[in-house]
């Protein structure tokens, strides 16, 4: 009876094991997936431009729906109009009687947006390669949520509105500051302003500058960012206010999907990558003294 006791349990044990191996395994994949790596550039290069040309195809392959776009456009303008926040066109208006100040705000418009983030994301890469890949999971999350927007609410701009009496200042002043006027217009989808990503993308920079950079000015400049380019945006008749606030929605977003998977948003996880653990060891690089290393 000793015998056949033990031989059960040992037979217990047995279908045991395996099942607490696998729980185990699973865990330790889902670890060693969300912990923050080291990012290749090579990689990175190719992820971001693949992902911005997956983007671009999506958004301008949305059916350009001129009638439902220009319906949501009365609808958006008389609910600002409701609220009292609609005073895109004064603004717009305004600003263009400073020509200097038009076209600036045109060249502004076209390049900054790319220029800031590929620059944010290469600041992150260098000096903190810890935060990079949940940085870049919240700017990559924000993108593509904002897809469904242009699908599932088409809206024509300010400029293009009916009877609105916006001012296109690409087109007046002939500069280059939009992929929806003038001669680039046929390339992009004229009718995806809702939620505005130059709000979107320049947030998620100012954000990063802001609770990143060590330097005072540098962190002021970051909320300025976002700040003047909702101005240009409202000024060359390219987005309405609401459109911000699409943007800012999407944003949120983003950070919600990095948090999740992470466990932490991304300006909460350590600035160093953390290396293999390695057996007897005190601490690692991920302990909560390297939360806060001094940044440059």
């Amino acid at each position: 009876m000793s015998d056949s006791t033990v031989t059960q349990s040992e037979g217990r044990e047995e279908v045991a094991v395996p099942q607490a191996v696998t729980v185990e395994g699973r865990r330790s994949l889902l670890t060693r997936l969300r912990r923050p790596r080291r990012p290749r550039l090579w990689f990175e290069i190719l992820l971001i431009a693949v992902s911005y040309w997956t983007y671009s195809l999506i958004r301008n392959a949305v059916p350009e729906q001129r009638t439902a776009a220009l319906r949501n456009a009365d609808w958006i303008w008389s609910v600002e109009h409701h609220l009292g926040i609609a005073v895109e066109q004064s603004v717009n208006h305004a600003v263009n009687s400073a020509t200097w100040l038009i076209i600036g705000m045109n060249y502004y418009y076209a390049t900054l947006h790319f220029i800031i983030t590929i620059g944010v994301l290469v600041w992150l890469y260098r000096w903190h390669p810890g935060r990079y890949a949940a940085a870049r999971l919240a700017l990559f999350a924000t993108t593509g949520v904002a897809l469904a927007g242009y699908y599932l609410f088409p809206l024509a701009p300010p400029r293009l509105m009916r009877g609105g009496h916006f001012v296109d200042t690409v087109m007046v002043h002939h500069t280059w500051g939009s992929m929806a006027s003038g001669d680039l217009k046929d390339m992009s989808n004229q009718y995806a302003a809702m939620p505005s990503m130059h709000i979107g993308w320049s947030l998620w920079c100012g954000l990063t500058i802001f609770a990143l950079a060590s330097v005072p000015w540098a962190r002021v400049l970051g909320l300025l960012y976002p700040a003047a380019t909702l101005l240009v945006i409202v000024s060359t008749a390219n987005h309405f206010w609401l459109d911000a606030v699409g943007g800012v929605l999407c944003l949120s977003f983003g950070f919600g999907v990095a948090r999740v998977w992470y466990g932490a948003l991304p300006y909460r996880l350590p600035r160093g990558v953390a290396g293999p653990v390695v057996r007897g060891s005190v601490s690692s690089p991920s302990s909560p003294a390297d939360r806060h290393v001094p940044l440059p």
